[in-house]
């Protein structure tokens, strides 16, 4: 007897779960809510609707359009989005489900001089979309350093923020994530405040690690052609050695942004004498012992600044500045070059015929300030069951 074809579920509910997203980005979070995964391939996720994007950058907000042609987006500073705004552009966001997103997060990166500057505050904008649209939940990511980051009166913003949402009228939830525990090759951890409207019986609970293996770099990008300084790598030289690899090249059937450029003489020098997993104080090490000139010695940077990685570990977390060697651990574990772009993009599992849009800094930092898909595709999970029967707050 012939076994019956299981296919994705797309009726989960009598209509489809609407969502609007701010400070889209490159849209990392939109990916999770626009695909599912069936059969190791990525597929159109049909329960929800992505009413609209937006997002200031120009270039990631190309990079949007790019890959979700049908989403409406618009460029433009979210302080420009108003109820005239939404009417005009015939926007139906009287029964908006969930607004999702992440407000501009370096002020409060651990990485870097941390300010108290205009970034910081776009949480408000933020509030003032929820008053707005009014939506039954919300997903608000940021990162770690925001549980710590203070106001001028030395109070917490993370406690500012969460008070704030709960007198618009909403209770909050919030929990760190780690992307590794969500099938991202990838140690990254991220703050996720969950808001649901007071007048609604929606129960959210977050979701629960993959109970498959961690995965390691190895995993990720050890099918991508070796490439040096001045030199791209367009075409596969073999077939897919992970499953997760698989899924990644489904649809594609050549490599972009796999390139490098050229390095100077010593920092050329200092990759090359860099072993397996080593980084800025072993260089200082192997100079201090005589086995390398006093001239590679390195008067600045963090102590995993050109840092190698390991290809039986994860990643560490992809930062905007992955290709620039004196970055966070971001050396390619055998190859004497620091990630590309395509590799990076990986490690935050986008696909590999996902595109970027722009100037190399610009594509960088669309890949590294991006929500991982593979992590948004497990809150989108989570969000299907939250409105499953609850799509009118009953």
């Amino acid at each position: 007897m012939m076994k019956k074809k299981i296919e994705p579920n797309n009726n989960l509910t009598n209509r489809k779960i609407k969502i609007i997203d701010l400070f889209s980005g490159v849209g990392g979070l939109t990916f999770g809510f626009y695909y599912s995964i069936y059969r190791n391939s990525f597929v159109k996720n049909d329960n929800f609707e992505i009413l609209f994007a937006n997002d200031y950058d120009q270039q990631a907000s190309s990079a949007f359009t790019t890959n979700y042609p049908d989403i409406k987006m618009f460029n433009n500073s979210i302080e420009d989005i108003t109820l005239d705004f939404l009417k005009k552009h015939e926007i139906n966001y009287a029964d908006t489900d969930l607004i999702i997103g992440g407000p501009p997060c370096q002020s409060y990166s651990f990485i870097g001089k941390r300010e108290n500057d205009t970034r910081s505050k776009m949480y408000s904008e933020y509030k003032r979309m929820l008053t707005i649209i009014k939506p039954k939940m919300f997903i608000f990511e940021n990162v770690l350093g925001i549980l710590s980051f203070k106001l001028p009166d030395n109070s917490k913003i993370i406690n500012h923020i969460i008070d704030e949402f709960n007198e618009i009228g909403y209770s909050v939830s919030m929990q760190v994530l780690n992307s590794l525990d969500y099938g991202v090759p990838q140690n990254r951890l991220r703050v996720f405040i969950v808001g649901i409207r007071s007048d609604t019986k929606i129960e959210w609970k977050f979701p629960l690690p993959v109970k498959e293996r961690k995965l390691t770099l190895l995993d990720a990008i050890s099918d991508l052609p070796q490439i040096g300084q001045n030199q791209s790598g367009d075409n596969y030289i073999c077939e897919p050695l992970t499953s997760y690899q698989s899924l990644m090249r489904k649809k594609s059937k050549s490599i972009s942004e796999h390139y490098c450029g050229v390095y100077g003489d010593r920092i050329t020098s200092i990759i090359y004498n860099l072993g397996p997993g080593e980084a800025h104080d072993d260089i200082n090490k192997k100079v201090d012992q005589g086995i390398l000139p006093k001239d590679l010695y390195l008067t600045s940077g963090y102590h995993n600044s050109y840092g190698r990685l390991l290809w039986d570990k994860p990643s560490g977390t992809i930062t905007n500045n992955f290709s620039t060697p004196s970055a966070i651990r971001c050396i390619h574990p055998d190859q004497n070059r620091a990630l590309t772009i395509r590799e990076a993009a990986r490690i935050q599992s986008f696909p590999d015929w996902f595109e970027f849009f722009g100037s190399k800094t610009s594509k960088k930092t669309q890949v590294g300030n991006a929500v991982p898909p593979l992590l948004a595709i497990c809150l989108a999970k989570q969000i299907e069951i939250a409105f499953r029967g609850n799509l009118n707050g009953e």
